[in-house]
């Protein structure tokens, strides 16, 4: 497989990550997935602006980001299959450990790779998946899409080794977001998904989808919602670039709505094909 390592196209082989660079030293880095359909990069613009965000978040400078477009657009060239999705991620680099930051100068590692995606099962989709909660103990910092994801690592395996999907993360009571993906919940017709905050990733499949329930003109309320709202709503589901719009049907064992997808999670997915080109 050919990847866009510091500047070059090289086949996976060649890459070598220093033992000094800080993203394996310290998760000092931030990464973005962008998906990949019909051999088009979907709201690559978004995606970038949010890396830039991300950047200087952590006070990292001197990353050329049309050099990245550039790499990702030779990468899509090579790239065999019609949908996938890219990784992109950057490290502070390569210096000897320690905590202050390396001198001016010091190049970050870039690194980048499209794979396929799984096929879609629709007849999995229609039943939905079951979900735990769990205490949101990440950082404060969590709109930074950081490398640095043990906390979401942990809270995933948990759910897997009780045979769950996946687990979503609650701070004071309140739904903050799952491991890899924004949460919505419908209420009688209405829309609800917590804002963004420090403790939420603003989701670029999340932010298209705000923009498509306003075009067909769903209520939608930007606020934060209970454990007790989510177990009662009508229909609850996950958004991410890979998880698209997935309903959930159990939290915590308990039956959500008829304890299957709903028409508005089945809405806004064909919302999202649509505007990324799928025919459902």
């Amino acid at each position: 497989m050919q990847v866009y390592w510091n500047g070059a196209l090289v086949d996976e082989s060649a890459v070598r990550i220093s033992f000094d660079d800080r993203g394996f030293l310290f998760g000092d880095g931030v990464y973005e997935v962008v998906r990949v359909y019909h051999h088009q990069f979907f709201e690559w613009s978004r995606h970038m602006a949010r890396l830039e965000r991300s950047l200087r978040g952590i006070a990292l400078p001197g990353v050329d980001l049309a050099a990245i477009t550039q790499g990702a657009d030779r990468l899509l060239e090579q790239f065999p299959e019609a949908d996938g999705a890219l990784y992109l991620e950057i490290t502070r680099g390569a210096y000897p450990r320690a905590h202050a930051f390396p001198p001016d100068g010091t190049k970050p590692t870039v690194l980048m790779w499209i794979r396929p995606v799984p096929a879609r099962n629709m007849d999995a989709w229609h039943d939905g998946v079951s979900v735990m909660t769990t205490y949101d103990d990440r950082w404060a910092k969590v709109w930074i899409k950081t490398i640095g994801l043990l906390p979401n690592v942990l809270a995933k395996e948990q759910a897997h080794r009780q045979g769950l999907f996946d687990a979503i993360f609650v701070r004071d009571g309140m739904v903050t977001e799952a491991t890899s993906s924004n949460v919505f919940i419908a209420q009688n017709g209405q829309l609800m998904t917590a804002p963004v905050t420090n403790y939420i990733l603003p989701g670029i499949t999340r932010e298209v989808l705000l923009e498509e329930a306003q075009r067909l003109q769903l209520p939608v309320v930007q606020q934060p919602f209970s454990v007790e709202a989510l177990k009662a709503a009508d229909e609850v589901f996950l958004t991410g670039t890979t998880t698209e719009v997935l309903p959930v049907t159990k939290v915590d064992g308990h039956l959500i709505g008829t304890g299957q997808a709903g028409p508005i999670a089945r809405m806004l997915l064909d919302a999202l094909w649509s505007r990324a080109g799928v025919v459902s």
